[in-house]
């Protein structure tokens, strides 16, 4: 009997290391940025366009800033308006990267051990605008330095997720 136990917790402990390394992956047809340089990344950024998830909904004016950690992982503060309550919300979070310090794919946690998937698939040579997903195709952003993009790259924005299968008609278009 102690011997069942003992399989069914380790076949439990790998089912969990399964679902929580799923949750860092990221869509087949995705590729993050190499070269990445964290330094030129770090700062804030303005959410402008996103796909519609519960922790985010209802806000608006939405940033992302993002500074170093202690222990050589990444801080990030995820800041709103909810326009519902007509309130400031605001999460504090953990960044660290997934592969190697160049590629543009870490994961976040804002609560506990869980993490999810950042990866940055498109990123302007000036690190002035980044498209970014989650672990599957129903996460999207598209973050700018500025509150607003202009018209190219608005639709180069929707050119690249329409042909990665996001569902671009779902988008929500942040206001600042």
């Amino acid at each position: 009997m102690n011997g069942m136990i003992a399989k069914m917790k380790n076949l439990l402990i790998i089912c969990g290391f399964i679902v929580l390394n799923a949750c860092t992956g990221y869509p087949e047809n995705i590729k993050p940025v190499e070269n990445f340089q964290l330094d030129n990344y770090l700062g804030t950024w303005y959410e402008v366009a996103r796909l519609d998830h519960s922790f985010e909904r209802g806000l608006q004016q939405v940033s992302a800033t993002y500074s170093m950690r202690e222990d050589g992982g990444i801080k990030v503060i995820n800041r709103g308006f909810n326009t519902d309550e007509e309130a400031w919300s605001e999460a504090t979070g953990k960044a660290y990267f997934v592969q190697d310090e160049k590629t543009a794919h870490l994961k976040v946690s804002f609560f506990g051990p869980f993490y999810g998937s950042y990866v940055i698939f498109y990123l302007d040579p000036d690190y002035q605008t980044a498209f970014v997903v989650g672990n599957d195709l129903s996460y999207l952003w598209l973050l700018s330095r500025t509150p607003t993009v202009n018209v190219a790259i608005k639709n180069q924005f929707l050119q690249l997720a329409a042909e990665k299968g996001f569902a671009v008609d779902e988008l929500i278009w942040v206001s600042h």
